[in-house]
């Protein structure tokens, strides 16, 4: 067992019984919504999962330990400490560890310490991927390469529409990262369910989900499997709303000279301005239909 990973009695239960799990990211609680909305969702998204026949396992780093399944208690206190908590990816790991600190796992480090616990399933809300002028300032997300090299599956509803989804296609394809589209054949761009871009497969049912991850465990191929599922019609945005709210979110991240791991939280928060607040709406019910989701798959992984 790795000496800094905590599992909580729960979670290292369910494991050892051969039950269903399913991870879930801090960032979302500690940098993607306001105080005490961010902690209500993660409450109700682990609410969800259990609803669904399957335990919960909010992902973070307290303390300098890296816990796979946090405590209520835990929730809101990474919920109150907000944007104070680091946003952690795989760069930030040792170096939190040796300074006891505090950090909310993004994609990557949810994927890094759910493998360390024996964890397959991993829902979320979107993925980060190639940013737009990639070309010019290299802003790659880490979770790419953590697609390619750990053994979990990601639910989510598709990339960020913040970024360059064709450019994000073609960095996973040259990964070897399968795309799956949940009951679509288009990739999902998070807040609506259409972006114009296709995926590599669609599979129709939880079971399929669970059969194509299995085999590739079992034939030893490296990396993880992207899934990515639509936000419920009722909660999808119109498509030329949502770029337009970026458009100039991202007109006025440049101005302000932000870059690197702020600028999706930069963005996330803007164009919740320019909507209304109805991207943060649409934010808490695509994560909930995620888990749904990532619950059920867990279940049909473990009859497998």
């Amino acid at each position: 067992m790795n000496k800094y990973l905590s599992i909580s009695p729960e979670v290292a239960q369910a494991l050892e019984e051969g039950k269903p799990v399913v991870a879930l990211e801090s960032t979302i609680i500690s940098h993607g919504m306001p105080y005490p909305q961010n902690v209500e969702t993660a409450l109700k998204v682990e609410q969800v999962i259990r609803e669904n026949g399957a335990i919960p396992a909010t992902i973070a780093i307290i303390g300098g330990k890296l816990k796979a399944g946090c405590t209520p208690e835990e929730i809101e206190y990474l919920g109150k400490k907000g944007q104070e908590v680091i946003k952690a990816s795989r760069r930030d790991l040792p170096v939190l560890i040796a300074r006891k600190e505090d950090g909310a796992t993004t994609v990557t480090t949810t994927m890094i310490i759910a493998a360390m616990a024996g964890i397959k399933i991993f829902a979320t809300g979107g993925i980060g991927g190639v940013h737009r002028h990639a070309q010019q300032t290299f802003d790659i997300s880490a979770d790419l390469e953590e697609l390619a090299q750990t053994p979990v599956m990601v639910i989510c509803a598709g990339a960020k529409s913040i970024l360059d989804l064709g450019l994000t296609l073609e960095y996973l394809e040259t990964k070897g990262v399968p795309v799956i589209g949940y009951q679509t054949d288009e990739l999902p761009a998070f807040y609506t369910r259409h972006s114009g871009f296709g995926v590599d497969y669609r599979m129709d049912t939880p079971e399929e989900l669970a059969a194509a991850f299995k085999a590739k465990i079992d034939c030893g191929l490296k990396g993880g499997m992207l899934v990515t599922n639509p936000i419920p019609d009722e909660y999808s945005m119109p498509k030329q709303v949502i770029d337009f709210a970026i458009a100039h979110a991202i007109q006025e991240m440049e101005e302000a000279g932000i870059h690197g791991k702020q600028c999706t939280p930069f963005l996330l928060a803007k164009v919740k301005d320019l909507t209304g607040g109805d991207s943060l709406a649409a934010n808490i019910q695509l994560v909930l239909n995620n888990a749904r989701l990532a619950a059920k798959t867990a279940k049909a992984l473990c009859e497998k």
